[in-house]
């Protein structure tokens, strides 16, 4: 009977010792996706702000516009 306990421990042990390395392998994909997670969000975050310089410069471009408009008229090199 002594054997059969002591094969049975050993099973135990290695079964205990295989959840322990998935145990820290889900650890650490959990980590890795939470650092993926993490740059989307700082890239999502910088396209926004580009978005907001974009949208800046289109509208000092259309004021260039209407004032260059304006001087053409006044000239009267307008066609």
């Amino acid at each position: 009977m002594g054997n059969a306990e002591n094969l049975m421990l050993e099973h135990l042990k290695r079964f205990q010792a295989g959840q322990d390395r998935i145990e820290r392998k889900l650890e650490d994909l959990t980590r890795r996706a939470g650092n993926l997670e993490a740059g989307q969000a700082a890239i999502i975050q910088h396209l926004g702000a580009l978005a907001v310089t974009d949208a800046q410069q289109q509208v000092l471009l259309d004021g260039y516009n209407a004032r260059l408009e304006r001087i053409e008229r006044r000239l009267e090199l307008a066609g």
